[in-house]
């Protein structure tokens, strides 16, 4: 019996040292395998970050274009807005303008009858009982036209302006003062809303 242990022994001893080169042969097959991983992991990684680029070139790309829009919709905005603006204030100058006019003519035909009431004043006797009447009616009459815009001219004593006087007929000057002056005015002159609605008729020095 212990022959035949010695002898079995014997031949596991010999089974296990045939066995050894074997795994030492696997091993090396084993370990070229994992060699491999880094390589593709190496090209994966490559295409991501090539994806990303290109994910980031079109984002880009997109704000560009996004940008480029918002310039061009605010150019417009500006552009009608000033149109607008522009126009309002066309539109309201239009109606003033049609406002005054339309009183223009009124007013410029009621003048007449203004300088017909101030002449009747001008030859009326303080102790002449009409007078008063007369006056209250021309205060009144005045004091219309001076809320719609009417304004007498001052012109007697200044120097004569071609922009707001006719001359009717010249006078020589009494003195170096007066030449170039308004010595006496023939028909008043009036402005309506600033603006000359009559030219006052003078006479003028010189």
């Amino acid at each position: 019996m212990a022959e035949e242990n010695k002898e079995q022994q014997q031949e596991e001893i010999k089974d296990t040292q045939s066995a050894e080169p074997i795994n030492e042969q696997s091993e090396p097959a084993q370990k070229s395998q994992p060699a491999q991983e880094p390589q593709a992991e190496h090209h994966s990684s490559r295409r991501e970050r090539r994806k990303r680029h290109e994910h980031n070139d079109e984002n880009e790309q997109k704000v560009q274009e996004l940008g480029q829009k918002l310039i061009e919709a605010n150019d417009k905005y500006i552009r009608l807005y000033s149109e607008y603006e522009n126009y309002r204030k066309r539109t309201t100058m239009e109606k003033a303008d049609l406002v005054i006019n339309g009183a223009k003519d009124t007013i410029k035909a009621i003048l007449p009858v203004v300088d017909d009431l101030e002449r009747a004043l001008a030859h009326m006797g303080d102790d002449d009982s009409a007078k008063e009447g007369v006056q209250l009616i021309f205060n009144k009459l005045m004091k219309t036209l001076e809320q719609k815009g009417l304004k007498p001219m001052e012109a007697k004593d200044q120097k004569f302006d071609e922009n707001l006087h006719e001359a009717v007929t010249q006078f020589p000057a009494a003195d170096e003062s007066q030449k170039g002056k308004v010595v006496d005015v023939i028909e008043k002159g009036y402005y309506l809303n600033d603006k000359v609605l009559r030219y006052a008729k003078v006479v003028v020095a010189i």
